[in-house]
């Protein structure tokens, strides 16, 4: 019983012997763990038998929409800003409005004016991004 195995929307696995587990918000080792007491329950078994291993991570999205080259989800596997997103998404179109720049956040608008990050003033709009923001250029 070995392979990889894909979280669902609901952060549950299926696996052959135990049926669903809970998996999502969990560490490789949490999982690991839960495994184990599933499958001891059913045999004797090594711990080190037991190994679980994350290979990507699709659950932490951001969206880029508007005048840039490529629109669309984002992965967020590592820290990134709002900096970050324009780049990942292609650039700019030749008409976008580089100063205007809107990330929702929730019930949140938070401004962004990408001409002044890049001369180096108000630095605090550079904000680290969350699963789930919406990176709007006008």
């Amino acid at each position: 019983m070995s392979g990889p195995v894909v979280v669902c929307p609901d952060g549950k696995i299926t696996l052959q012997l135990l049926g669903e587990i809970p998996a999502g918000g969990l560490t490789p080792e949490a999982l690991t763990q839960l495994v184990y007491d599933g499958l001891s329950k059913l045999k004797t078994l090594d711990k080190s038998e037991v190994t679980v291993t994350v290979t990507s991570v699709n659950s932490k999205k951001y969206y880029v929409q508007g005048e840039v080259l490529k629109p669309g989800a984002y992965p967020l596997v590592a820290p990134a800003t709002v900096l970050d997103a324009p780049v990942n998404a292609g650039g700019f179109r030749e008409f976008a409005n580089q100063k205007r720049i809107v990330v929702l956040r929730g019930a949140e608008r938070l401004r962004f004016n990408y001409k002044q990050i890049i001369t180096g003033k108000n630095r605090e709009q550079n904000i680290y991004l969350q699963p789930g923001d919406q990176i709007i250029v006008p």
